[in-house]
């Protein structure tokens, strides 16, 4: 199914710039947005026009949403060869740990210290992570900071060369597993099948490190927007992208029911 869409930047101009300084290392973050904070971590090739739709229909139905620049050119439209460009730098990054055996990445740290800044502006029971493709695992591992209660895992890609590989280092997947069964915390993830980049062997790990604390959601890839920006098409060269590039925005279509559920598992969870 086919979705017309903008092919154009994003200006990002109703997002506030900030500069986050957690542990002495500086990020730039747009923040948008009242309520209870969410963190929206960005997918390849960076923070795309459909990624930061997504953090405005997060803004809009209650939340403080924070949108980290982690990779790429903020805003940009995603085209193949910058697009290819972006990930090649991102795989060498001492930030991130692209390829099995690599544990967790760096980032993470960063990324809960972003939590707990969250949190103290917010307040409330705490805050949600919701990572997608290459940072989708980046939600999960965030949970070992006791902010984050809302972890939402969309289409986790790493490692890239292990298809049933978690990109979690031994000791923080048993410190992980401990905090979700203490704290009945869920852990909210999505996938389309016969996706090559986060497979049926991938969700199954997750389940098999947190039993029924893992609901995966599998959506069927017919479903899928056949019509996302060229790196999607070109490099991505499958239905991935539940909630952004491959979303088709329809009223009642699956992958916009998708979206739905993960607002209405943030509301339940963030909203005292």
């Amino acid at each position: 199914m086919t979705t017309t869409r903008t092919r154009r930047d994003d200006p990002l101009d109703d997002f506030a710039r900030r500069v986050v300084t957690v542990d002495d290392v500086s990020k730039t973050v747009y923040v948008t947005g009242t309520g209870p904070g969410v963190i929206l971590m960005p997918e390849m090739p960076g923070i795309s026009p459909d990624v930061a739709r997504m953090a405005r229909w997060v803004r809009d139905a209650g939340f403080r949403v924070y949108l980290p620049s982690l990779f790429g050119v903020d805003g940009a439209y995603p085209t193949t060869e910058a697009g290819e460009a972006v990930v090649r730098r991102a795989c060498v990054s001492a930030e991130f740990r692209a390829f099995a055996g690599g544990g967790t990445s760096p980032v993470v740290a960063w990324l809960r210290g972003l939590a707990r800044i969250a949190h103290t502006e917010c307040g409330g029971p705490g805050i949600g992570a919701v990572g997608l493709c290459f940072t989708g695992n980046f939600a999960l591992t965030m949970a070992l900071e006791p902010a984050v209660i809302a972890p939402v895992v969309n289409h986790p890609s790493l490692p890239l060369d292990d298809p049933g590989g978690l990109e979690i280092g031994g000791e923080d997947a048993v410190a992980l597993a401990e905090r979700i069964e203490r704290d009945g915390l869920t852990v909210l993830a999505y996938r389309f099948d016969n996706d090559r980049w986060c497979t049926g062997q991938r969700f199954a790990a997750y389940r098999a490190l947190l039993g029924e604390a893992f609901d995966g959601r599998v959506l069927p890839p017919d479903v899928a927007n056949t019509n996302p920006p060229p790196f999607f098409r070109d490099v991505v060269g499958c239905a991935h992208s539940v909630v952004t590039a491959h979303l088709v925005d329809e009223q009642g279509h699956p992958t916009v029911r998708a979206r739905d559920e993960i607002i209405a598992f943030l509301t339940e969870r963030l909203r005292e």
